[in-house]
């Protein structure tokens, strides 16, 4: 007697882990658009997904159609405009979630907590907890700032390839915000070398004068996502360094063990 399954579709079959098959697929296209920078053609994507062509137009036609991709008039396919509300949604969301870990940093540290992500060539930050200080950094939720001048850009074009932070920067410019910023790429992957090696950034009077700012990535986050602590430079200093550290390291790491967790049922 004939089954169902026997009309089911390769991409509609479940896949190994439980999921549906075109899904993970269509996902899987969209991160890959993400990574080539947002545009595409179909060839580039059946050359770095392994899926044969009429798979992935069939998975880009359904994409097309409900808005989350567009194809540009020289037939290539970019991201489109409905990814923009899931990834702010997801974004404060994750500010949000994020808080009692960057409240964890204030009180040990006694100073600003910071957690920011990079977006396209920009740094956003999506939340903040502040100090209990009289006198105390303030940085507005959302607020972008180029990554070149930022303990936070810092430590997330550390983990980039020289070129692709080469292209970033030629994109973006180096202006300089004081004048103690860095303003010439070479002098920023020298900078990105000591975040390297030492495991975490700074920012020293290089966004605004008065202020210093130490920053480290979140490990394997789904999205690149660094928190820092900012404050004075009178209060922040090479010896409270040592001592602050150690504890946006360990938070860091509780926090990238709770995104882990959280995507599993």
């Amino acid at each position: 007697m004939p089954t169902s399954s026997a009309s089911t579709t390769d991409s509609a079959k479940p896949a190994g882990g439980g999921g549906v098959q075109s899904l993970e697929r269509a996902f899987d296209l969209l991160e890959r658009m993400a990574d080539a920078g947002g545009e595409v053609g179909l060839s580039e994507l059946s050359a770095s997904s392994g899926l044969p062509l009429p798979t992935i137009h069939r998975l880009m036609r359904t994409l097309v159609a409900c808005g989350y991709v567009r194809q540009q008039p020289n037939r290539r396919y970019a991201l489109g405009p409905r990814l923009i509300r899931l990834g702010e949604s997801a974004s404060r969301l994750l500010g949000t979630w994020a808080r009692p870990y960057l409240a964890r940093l204030v009180e040990e540290t006694g100073e600003t907590a910071n957690m920011a992500l990079l977006d396209g060539d920009e740094i956003v930050y999506v939340a903040q907890v502040p100090s209990k200080h009289s006198m105390r950094m303030f940085t507005e939720v959302g607020r972008r700032v180029l990554p070149h001048s930022t303990g936070v850009g810092k430590a997330l074009l550390a983990g980039f390839p020289d070129d692709e932070v080469r292209s970033l920067l030629s994109r973006t410019g180096m202006p300089a915000a004081t004048e103690k910023t860095i303003t010439t790429p070479d002098g920023f992957l020298a900078a990105l070398d000591d975040v390297r090696r030492l495991g975490y950034a700074v920012d020293d009077n290089e966004q605004e004068i008065g202020v210093r700012c130490l920053a480290v990535s979140v490990p394997d986050s789904p999205t690149a996502a660094a928190i820092s602590i900012s404050g004075p430079a009178g209060r922040v200093t090479e010896a409270a360094t040592d001592r602050i550290v150690p504890v946006l390291q360990q938070v860091a790491t509780e926090l990238s063990q709770a995104l882990a967790s959280s995507g599993t049922q």
